[in-house]
C-alpha cells in the first residue's frame, strides 16, 4: 500500500494506491484546498484519519524545486521536507519530487482513452519526450530515453525568461515588466498568466470589457471565467486572451520539445488543457508549436498528445516508490 501525494499550489491530492505487479490501483482518494492548511503534515493528518490504511512506501509529488529532500513550494507558502513527512508517517523514508516529475512518471500507468491527439507525428517516433502543464504555475519535465525505458527528470523551465515573437508579444513583455521584476513564461502560460492576457488587452485599449464581465478579476476564479466566456464567444476581449494565451502555450511546448529533443513525443497536461480541449484541437497551439524555422519539420515529426486524467500524478508518485533507484524497470515505452 502506498501513500501518494499531488502538491499542487491550488489544491493537494491525497491517494492510497495499491501496486500489484505493474498495476496500480487507487483505493482512496481526497482533494484538499492547500491554502487552507498551514502545511502538508496538516494535510496528511486530516486524511490518515479519516483512512486508517497500513502505509508501507509513501511518494509526494510537489510544485517546485526539490533539493536534498527539500522543497519551498514555488507557488504556496510551504516547505516541504521528506524527513519530516517520513517521521508523520512513521516510515523510514519518503519520496519527494517535482510535481512534474511525478506527472512524468505516471504517463506510463496511462491508457490510450486517458490521451487527446493533437499532432500523430511519425509512426516510427522514438526518443526522449517532454511534458508541459499549464495550472496555476507552469510545469516542465523531461523523459530521458537509454533504448530501453523512459526515465523522468525534473526542469524549472516554467521559469526560464519569456521571449516574444511579434510586435503584440513585446508590448505585454513591456506591459508585465511595470509588475514584475522577471517575467517568466509561467507569467503568460498558467492560470494567472491567462488573467495577465486579459488585463494587457483591455489596459491597452486593444479590446472593450463588457459590463457584465467587469467584475470578473474579483472572482474566486477569474481564468476560469474568462477562458469560459471565450469558448461561448459571449466577449471578444476574452476570445483574443484565450487565443494570445493558446499561442504563447504552444510556442513554449516547441522551446521545451527542442530543448530536450523530444522526439518520442511531447505531452500537454495540467488542470487547464482538458477544460479548453476544442481550442486545443484548433490549429493555434500546433502551429505556434512548429513554428520555429528550420526545425518545423523535426517538430511536426513529434507526437503531441494532452494528458486527461487528473490523477496522472498521483499514479506516477505511487510509481515513483514502486520502482528502485538501482534496477531497471521493465521496457516502457510511452
Amino acid at each position: 500500500m502506498i501513500l501518494a501525494g499531488d502538491v499542487g499550489g491550488t489544491n493537494t491530492r491525497l491517494a492510497f494506491v495499491e501496486a500489484t505487479g505493474d498495476r496500480l490501483t487507487l483505493i482512496v482518494e481526497e482533494v484538499f484546498p492547500s491554502r487552507d492548511h498551514a502545511n502538508l503534515e496538516a494535510v496528511l493528518r486530516t486524511f490518515m484519519s479519516s483512512h486508517r490504511l497500513p502505509v508501507e512506501q509513501a511518494c509526494f509529488g510537489v510544485a517546485g524545486p526539490v533539493r536534498h529532500g527539500r522543497c519551498d513550494a514555488t507557488n504556496l507558502p510551504w516547505v516541504v521536507e521528506a524527513r519530516q513527512l517520513a517521521r508523520e508517517l512513521g516510515l523510514g523514508a519518503v519520496g519527494l519530487i517535482n510535481d512534474l516529475e511525478a506527472n512524468a512518471y505516471g504517463i506510463a500507468a496511462l491508457e490510450p482513452k486517458d490521451f487527446v491527439v493533437l499532432n500523430a507525428g511519425a509512426p516510427d517516433a522514438e526518443g526522449n519526450a517532454a511534458i508541459i502543464a499549464a495550472g496555476t504555475g507552469l510545469g516542465e519535465a523531461g523523459l530521458y530515453w537509454n533504448g530501453r525505458h523512459h526515465r523522468p527528470f525534473a526542469t524549472e523551465g516554467g521559469h526560464a525568461t519569456f521571449a516574444p515573437r511579434t510586435p503584440l508579444e513585446m508590448d505585454l513583455l513591456r506591459h508585465l515588466l511595470t509588475e514584475f521584476e522577471h517575467v517568466s513564461y509561467e507569467r503568460v502560460v498558467s492560470g494567472p498568466g491567462l488573467l495577465n492576457m486579459y488585463r494587457f488587452l483591455r489596459d491597452t485599449g486593444r479590446a472593450e470589457e463588457p459590463a457584465w464581465l467587469a467584475d470578473t478579476p474579483s472572482q474566486r476564479d477569474p481564468s476560469a471565467a474568462i477562458a469560459h466566456a471565450a469558448l461561448e464567444g459571449t466577449s471578444a476581449l476574452c476570445v483574443q486572451a484565450l487565443d494570445l494565451f493558446m499561442s504563447l502555450y504552444g510556442a513554449e511546448a516547441g522551446n521545451l520539445a527542442l530543448k530536450v529533443m523530444a522526439t518520442g513525443g511531447v505531452f500537454v497536461g495540467g488542470g487547464i488543457a482538458p477544460k479548453i480541449i476544442q481550442k486545443l484541437k484548433d490549429s493555434t497551439f500546433m502551429a505556434a508549436f512548429t513554428a520555429k524555422g528550420r526545425m518545423r519539420p523535426l517538430l511536426e515529426a513529434m507526437p503531441v498528445r494532452v494528458i486527461l486524467n487528473e490523477k496522472t500524478a498521483l499514479l506516477g508518485a505511487a510509481r515513483c516508490a514502486t520502482l528502485s533507484a538501482t534496477v531497471a524497470p521493465a521496457r516502457t515505452k510511452i
